[in-house]
């Protein structure tokens, strides 16, 4: 099957997304490809949660304004797309003097990327506010505005207000080639068809590097896998904090932190170990070791015994390091992003704007479109209602008296809504992105069943071809019986 569109975005992590949306508000034919079963990418989808202030980006640096615009936009598009997101700030504790004396950089730095906010608290201040910190702590800094974000629906909901407005998604796709006539990008070729189109923005963050050559552009550069592997806690475990509790940090890494998620479970990590395979998704016993370690230094009280899983996210390493964004210098009609690392859900938003920005001042034209709907509801969430609205909700949709995921109380007709919204889930772990069905303490074990027969149900395809996440993750190897009695 082949396609046609103005743009065509390669990649729907957060910036592929948001950059997306941005287009909707203007009158251009959009598509997002990607090779994934969902949008979220890789980095985007596995990440610490964390919306930056931007106050320890480089300085005078690209990423340094983009962090400070988004972090501008970001309570406005919460509040329009109804995405949980929670300014709860952060702590830089410190607990040897050589670490003391580090903070004057930071906080100087802090004012240089025009965060005027940051402050310096004593460690009678700290403990106040985290009682659970280390008692050695001999002071520290505040970052008032830092904040944790759902980032699986941040990015799902952008899509679903950008596929309302008119972008196309084709995903299961990879990019296979593009086309290039005479020095001009012509088409895409995917594994589902040539898409025909006059630019590509490359957003594909850690293959953005294979992308670009394609095209005859990044010869400059390479992206190596940079691994962060954490640890999700029970919400029953005793030790939590209520704000983003961060190390020092050394010239080679911000180092492993601390949070109380959106949904109110601890996350501790991420670990910071260069590979050369992009595909290597493992987690180690000794790297979360030094996760228990490095975190158990900033609080000691914490319970990795209490986890319920643990993960690992591939950041998008570039070499050389640095932001850069803009068209190619050799293939017109290109545009490539690229050096978007640890700050690619922070960033998104003004990453987006400059985009835009950059195709305007490009001449091409780009006419307003008036009707652009910035709105977008989330999903009810039965495990938030009180007892009224819950038997209000039963009474309009039965399907909510259907509890299909205990430890969450995720009913089907969350699970059904997920499906069926625009962009909607196709996959196992695409219903637990929306809906977190399989996030709790048995992790999928009591609904993953129920989840499958939904979506079989709902997709009107067999049980056997029901996905975990990407092609060849099959959720079941055949069947038993024939599957009308399965069903």
């Amino acid at each position: 099957m082949d396609y046609k569109s103005d743009i065509v975005i390669i990649g729907a992590g957060a910036v592929g997304v948001a950059i997306a949306r941005e287009f909707a508000k203007y009158k251009k034919k959009v598509m997002v490809v990607d090779k994934r079963d969902d949008v979220g990418g890789d980095a985007s989808k596995s990440n610490s949660s964390i919306i930056c202030s931007g106050f320890d980006c480089p300085p005078n640096t690209l990423e340094s304004r983009l962090c400070l615009a988004s972090r501008a936009m970001i309570d406005k598009v919460v509040e329009e797309l109804d995405i949980p997101f929670k300014a709860c700030g952060a702590i830089m504790p410190a607990f040897t003097q050589e670490q003391m004396n580090l903070l004057p950089q930071i906080y100087k730095e802090a004012y240089e990327n025009q965060v005027y906010d940051v402050e310096y608290i004593s460690a009678k201040q700290i403990l106040e506010m985290e009682p659970e910190v280390n008692p050695d702590v001999l002071g520290g800094l505040y970052i008032p505005r830092d904040a944790v974000i759902d980032p699986f629906l941040f990015v799902v909901a952008e899509a679903e207000n950008a596929a309302v407005n008119g972008v196309e998604f084709l995903l299961d796709a990879e990019v296979t080639d593009i086309h290039v006539i005479d020095g001009r990008v012509r088409s895409v070729e995917t594994s589902k068809g040539m898409i025909e189109t006059c630019y590509v923005i490359n957003a594909a963050g850690l293959f953005c590097d294979e992308i670009a050559r394609m095209v005859g552009e990044g010869g400059d550069f390479t992206v190596k896998p940079r691994k962060g592997q954490f640890y999700i806690l029970d919400k029953n475990t005793p030790c939590k904090t209520s704000r983003i509790i961060y190390p020092i940090p050394t010239p080679e890494t911000r180092g492993k932190l601390l949070l109380q998620t959106i949904h109110g479970n601890m996350l501790l990590g991420p670990t910071a170990e260069d590979l050369e395979d992009k595909d290597d998704h493992s987690v180690t016993a000794k790297e979360l070791e030094e996760v228990e370690k490095d975190c158990k230094r900033l609080v000691p009280n914490i319970r990795v015994q209490d986890t319920i899983t643990q993960y690992c996210g591939l950041r998008p390493n570039r070499i050389p390091a640095g932001f850069h964004i803009g068209f190619g210098e050799k293939t017109e009609g290109y545009f490539g992003i690229s050096g978007v690392r640890s700050t690619g859900i922070s960033t998104s938003l003004g990453i987006a704007k400059y985009v835009v920005h950059l195709f305007g001042e490009a001449g091409i034209s780009l006419e307003r479109n008036y009707d652009f709907i910035p709105i977008r509801r989330g999903i009810e969430r039965f495990s938030e209602a009180n007892d009224k609205r819950r038997a209000k909700l039963i009474r309009e949709n039965p399907l909510y008296g259907r509890v299909i995921c205990r430890c969450e109380t995720v009913t089907e007709a969350e699970i059904v809504e997920a499906i069926r919204r625009p962009v909607g889930a196709k996959t196992v772990d695409a219903v637990k992105r929306r809906v977190r069905a399989g996030t709790g303490r048995c992790q999928g074990g009591f609904c993953a069943p129920k989840v499958i027969e939904i979506l079989a149900r709902e997709l009107g395809i067999p049980v056997t071809r029901i996905r975990k996440n990407l092609i060849g993750s099959d959720m079941l190897s055949g069947m038993l019986r024939k599957e009308k009695e399965v069903l």
